[in-house]
């Protein structure tokens, strides 16, 4: 198991399923979408509506995509942030 990120701060949640558990299966707050007191995850870091979480339960680490504001497709959103000259 990994250690928590040093940049996990509690003021910084986002409820997002974690691909390595399920730890919110049989939550029924969880089950109707809403915002549950334990199954949140840490926000680490974001680049435009590119997320880096980190789980809570099993402290796995990973990127998730929102596609929120995106109009941009994937390879634009990568390469966006790189300069040309």
């Amino acid at each position: 198991m990994l250690p928590l990120d040093p940049q996990a701060d509690i003021g910084r949640r986002a409820w997002v399923a974690c691909p390595n558990c399920d730890d919110r299966r049989g939550c029924g707050t969880c089950e109707q979408g809403r915002t549950c007191s334990e199954h949140w995850r840490y926000l680490l870091s974001n680049v435009g509506s590119l997320l880096h979480l980190q789980c809570r339960s099993c402290t796995h680490i990973w990127t998730h995509e929102t596609h929120f504001g995106a109009t941009r497709s994937p390879w634009e959103r990568v390469t966006s942030g790189l300069r040309r000259r």
